[in-house]
C-alpha cells in the first residue's frame, strides 16, 4: 500500500487517507515523497519543519519513504505521437516529470532527489517516476543510480543484485469524475477477485481524500486482502523477492 505525492502541500489530504487506513489496520506504508512539489521552491510550505517532523514520525513508526520525482510536472519536449501524448497529457495531466528526459536530465533530477533525503538523513531504497512513466534515458539514469527498486503501471522491478520485473499492476482510483470513481470501484474490486496473485500494489492518492466512497471502498479491499496477505513496504518485498529468487 502507497500513497503517492506526499509533500507540504498535499499533507492534510496524505494525512486523511492515513487516518482512513488506520480505521481498518495500522499497516507500514511506503510515502512516495516529491521533494519540490510542483516546483514550489518558493512556497514558505516547501521543507517546512512541522512537515518534516510529521514525517520523521512516520519513519519512526515502522513506514518507508520512497523518492517520487522531483517536481512532478513533465516539462518535455512536446510528445512524438498520440500514444506518447495520451500517456503524458490525458492519463497524466502533464505530470510525468521522467517520461521525456535524457539521461543526462534523468540523473540530475535523482541527484537533486537523493540529496533532498541525504540532507536530512532519511534512508532511501526505491523511486517511483510521477504517474510510472520513464524515458529510456530515465531508464538508464535509474539502472545506475544504486536504488534498490522501481515501479511501474504494471511491474515491480528490482534494480540491483538480481534485476529482474515481476508482474504486479497497481490498483488505484479515478477521481475526475462520478463515471471515473464508479468504474475505477468496479475494476479495483474486479482485480482483487480474480486471482489472489502474491503481490497486490495499491496506490492512493491526496485527491482520493475528498471522495467518501473511494475511502469507504478502499476499507472493504484492504480488509478483504489482509485475510489473505501480509502487508509489506516496497522496500521489504524488494528485499523478500531477492532471497527467494523472484518468489
Amino acid at each position: 500500500m502507497s500513497i503517492h505525492d506526499v509533500a507540504p502541500a498535499t499533507w492534510p489530504d496524505c494525512l486523511r487517507l492515513w487516518q482512513a487506513l488506520r480505521a481498518v489496520a495500522d499497516i507500514p506504508l511506503t510515502w512516495l515523497v516529491v521533494p519540490c512539489y510542483h516546483g514550489r521552491r518558493s512556497d514558505p510550505l516547501c521543507g517546512a519543519r512541522e512537515y518534516e517532523t510529521a514525517i520523521e514520525q512516520v519513519l519512526a513508526q515502522g513506514h518507508e519513504l520512497a523518492l517520487h520525482g522531483y517536481t512532478h510536472l513533465d516539462r518535455g519536449p512536446p510528445p512524438r505521437n498520440l500514444s506518447e501524448a495520451y500517456w503524458r497529457h490525458l492519463f497524466t495531466q502533464g505530470e510525468g516529470e521522467f517520461a521525456a528526459l535524457s539521461t543526462q536530465q534523468a540523473q540530475r533530477r535523482l541527484a537533486l532527489g537523493m540529496a533532498y533525503f541525504s540532507r536530512r538523513r532519511w534512508p532511501l531504497h526505491g523511486f517511483v517516476a510521477p504517474a510510472w512513466l520513464l524515458s529510456d534515458g530515465a531508464w538508464a539514469a535509474l539502472r545506475d543510480s544504486g536504488l534498490l527498486y522501481t515501479t511501474t503501471l504494471r511491474h515491480f522491478h528490482l534494480l540491483r543484485e538480481r534485476p529482474m520485473s515481476l508482474p504486479a499492476t497497481s490498483l488505484m482510483y479515478s477521481t475526475r469524475n462520478a463515471a471515473g470513481r464508479l468504474l475505477s470501484r468496479i475494476a479495483v474490486s474486479a482485480a482483487t477477485r480474480q486471482a489472489p496473485a502474491q503481490l497486490v500494489r495499491f496506490s492512493l492518492h491526496p485527491r482520493d481524500a475528498h471522495h467518501p466512497a473511494l475511502l469507504r471502498h478502499m476499507q472493504r479491499t484492504m480488509a478483504s486482502l489482509l485475510a489473505t496477505h501480509e502487508p509489506l513496504t516496497k522496500t521489504d518485498f524488494a528485499n523478500q523477492a531477492i532471497f527467494d529468487g523472484g518468489l
